[in-house]
């Protein structure tokens, strides 16, 4: 049985989403959304308000970037933020993008597989433009 989060995106790699608030055992690397504590293995931070937009857009892009990478060489990469919805799901929503999916497809898709409102806000929905802008 999978990982609770664990989506697999429509290219074939797998990522876990959470509420970094639920302990669900460690993983290689995480994406920590906010200013949630960060876990005891590997992680980066994106200074990410909640319900909004990142403060860095080049930081996210680039944290986004090397989590796809890392979970393209095999490493169990997980995304978090405090509640594991709005950010979280805006960052998995933008990993499928990365991974080739059409932005107006990405928030349909990770509602549908990772949580029903996963990408929160509207100004989340329409940031994932500028992600297929620079892929």
């Amino acid at each position: 049985m999978p990982s609770p989060g664990v989506v697999v995106l429509p290219g074939g790699l797998a990522v876990r989403g959470r509420s970094l608030r639920t302990d669900l055992g460690p993983a290689d690397h995480t994406l920590v959304l906010g200013s949630s504590p960060a876990p005891p293995w590997p992680s980066r931070r994106v200074r990410w308000p909640d319900f909004g937009l990142p403060l860095d857009r080049r930081d996210a892009l680039a944290a986004l970037s090397d989590a796809y990478a890392r979970m393209s060489l095999g490493q169990r990469v997980e995304v978090g933020c405090r509640g594991g919805i709005g950010r979280t799901g805006t960052a998995l929503a933008a990993l499928t993008v990365l991974d080739g999916l059409a932005p107006e497809e990405a928030v349909a898709w990770v509602r549908g597989a990772y949580h029903p409102r996963a990408a929160e806000t509207p100004w989340q929905r329409r940031r994932l433009r500028h992600v297929a802008a620079v892929r």
